[in-house]
């Protein structure tokens, strides 16, 4: 039976429609049940209620409080019998409390190399540091920013003449892949958690190396 997944979101939710459109296949062990926003203009809203998937909003500023407003935010993916969550540009630090509550069923995806680059401004910190690799992480959420057991990470190159924007470009490609494969590996019951890491069964690693820049 497939899994009843919840999608949160802040803004115009670009993972969530990766994730949506992953879905419409027949064969993909999750379906997106509900998109919940904390902010009621979030674009996403819109995209999500025209693949016809149930909305929500629950607006962090009506509550006086973390705990409250997290405490309706579980009440709300409970009712809608939620059982793994996918934070999509979803922009509110939840508490050990909520990450606890969730364990092993609360999913993220980072725009750097985890552990490299966590929290915000990844693109220009990568770039001002000058590595040649980036790229994308999705990982079960901890209740540290940006750590967890990592399911998927894909590697971009940094190119010549890359700024912030082309770079995101290249990265955010990236992400619409990983997620909705990190979300079918732990939907489809071949990612689980031992330790401080991600065990996928029958995974395929790729094989060889990558030079940046290429060998002459």
């Amino acid at each position: 039976m497939k899994k009843k997944v919840a999608v949160l979101i802040s803004g115009r939710g670009s993972n969530m429609r990766a994730l949506i459109e992953a879905a419409l296949a027949a064969d993909y062990p999750a379906d997106i049940v509900r998109v919940i926003s904390n902010r009621p203009d979030a674009g996403g809203l819109a995209h999500a209620a025209e693949a016809g998937i149930a909305t929500d909003v629950v607006d962090h500023t009506a509550f006086l409080g973390r705990d409250k407003f997290e405490a309706e935010l579980d009440r709300r993916l409970k009712e809608a019998e939620v059982e793994l969550i996918c934070l999509a540009g979803f922009m509110r630090l939840l508490t050990s409390r909520f990450v606890d509550a969730w364990k092993d069923r609360l999913i993220n995806i980072h725009p750097s190399l985890l552990p490299a680059f966590p929290g915000l401004d990844t693109h220009a910190r990568a770039l001002a540091a000058g590595v040649r690799f980036t790229g994308c992480t999705v990982h079960f959420v901890r209740t540290e920013m940006d750590a967890g057991p990592i399911i998927v990470q894909a590697a971009v190159p940094v190119l010549p003449g890359d700024d912030e924007e082309r770079l995101a470009t290249r990265v955010l490609e990236a992400e619409h892949l990983a997620y909705p494969l990190a979300l079918a590996l732990v939907a489809g019951g071949r990612a689980s958690v031992r330790g401080d890491a991600v065990v996928i069964d029958g995974a395929a690693a790729p094989t060889g190396f990558l030079l940046n820049p290429a060998a002459i």
